[in-house]
């Protein structure tokens, strides 16, 4: 053992490395669990007491040197150490990092906050999962009323006598600033809705719309028509053209459908506008006396109007996609078009 333990003494002092993977495998040859060292330290165990006091002291001086040697080669090859595989060109240009665009109904959506931020609209928001009071109830939808069959809802707390659900349309935000704002209010409602629907080229289960909401003293119909009219020409272009087509809405009454003139074939008839040279794109009223006293304000004081639209639907009529289904299939080639529909 003393011969052992003289020539691993020597061969630590004269160790030298180039690399820290050399450093490594002297390490692992000297002092690893299956070391020579290690093997000693083992043989050491099995000595009576007078071989221990004889091998202790110079067994525990080889294991320091060669800790101590080990670790000055650490630090003296560093990590400016000879390599055996290739180093990184760090003068090579990188990975290039390829940017996304923003989707088209986004692009849309902050067009039309926009538009009715320059009219004087602020822009409330509201909860996706909904009870059915500020969904219905207070939108002029009694229980059991039929008008609730215009909307299939995913309900997640049937039953109950307030049930909660996935909020059909973004009226009931409109409810919530009745609630909680001071009068006069005049807001646009952006948000993600849910209905239970085939999905289609036309239709979708998920769907994005922008409802609006102006209450004051004095407001009436023709107000109604000119703030429609001004966005048709700024979302469409000036020399856009609306008409309004009687409708029903249980939560406004008189109620209308409104269509643009075609921005494809100027009213000349196309196969996006079907021939009649009109673009369907959103539905309006003034806001029905029930649904302003359910949210405590006196109809016999104030009158308003609301509308909503579909966002989808206004991206379909401004770039002709022909189905709805893309905007949720995150295909990049379709998404890629969009890169330059925006203003960086």
């Amino acid at each position: 053992m003393k011969e052992e333990i003289e020539r691993l003494l020597a061969e630590v002092v004269d160790l030298k490395c180039r690399t820290q993977k050399e450093v490594e495998e002297a390490r692992v040859r000297l002092l690893g669990k299956k070391g020579e060292i290690t093997r000693l330290f083992e043989e050491f165990r099995a000595l009576d007491k007078d071989g221990k006091r004889e091998f202790g002291r110079a067994l525990n001086e080889l294991k320091n040197s060669a800790q101590n040697k080990i670790g000055e080669l650490k630090e003296s090859v560093g990590g400016d150490s000879v390599s055996d595989g290739p180093k990184a060109d760090l003068s090579m240009p990188g990975d290039p990092l390829e940017l996304g665009s923003r989707h088209p109904v986004s692009i849309v959506r902050q067009e039309i906050v926009d538009i009715f931020r320059k009219f004087g609209y602020d822009v409330a928001e509201g909860p996706e999962i909904e009870d059915d009071y500020h969904v219905f109830e207070a939108l002029n939808f009694p229980q059991n009323h039929p008008a609730r069959d215009m909307q299939d809802t995913f309900f997640i707390s049937a039953g109950h006598p307030n049930p909660l659900l996935l909020r059909t349309h973004t009226s009931s935000v409109q409810v919530r600033a009745m609630e909680s704002m001071k009068l006069p209010i005049r807001v646009i409602c952006p948000g993600r809705v849910f209905r239970n629907e085939a999905i289609s080229a036309r239709a979708h289960c998920i769907f994005h719309q922008v409802e609006g909401l102006y209450i004051d003293e004095g407001v009436t119909f023709a107000d109604l028509k000119q703030a429609i009219l001004l966005f048709a020409r700024e979302m469409f272009g000036p020399e856009t053209e609306i008409r309004m087509r009687p409708s029903y809405f249980p939560f406004t009454e008189p109620s209308a459908e409104v269509d643009v003139s075609c921005n494809i074939c100027h009213g000349k008839g196309c196969n996006i506008c079907k021939g009649t040279g009109w673009l369907e794109i959103l539905g309006c009223g003034m806001v029905d006396p029930n649904v302003l006293e359910a949210s405590g304000i006196d109809s016999k004081k104030y009158t308003g109007f609301a509308f909503g639209m579909g966002l989808e639907r206004i991206a379909m009529l401004k770039w002709r996609v022909n189905d709805l289904r893309h905007y949720f299939e995150n295909d990049m080639r379709f998404l890629k078009e969009f890169d330059t529909a925006v203003e960086v």
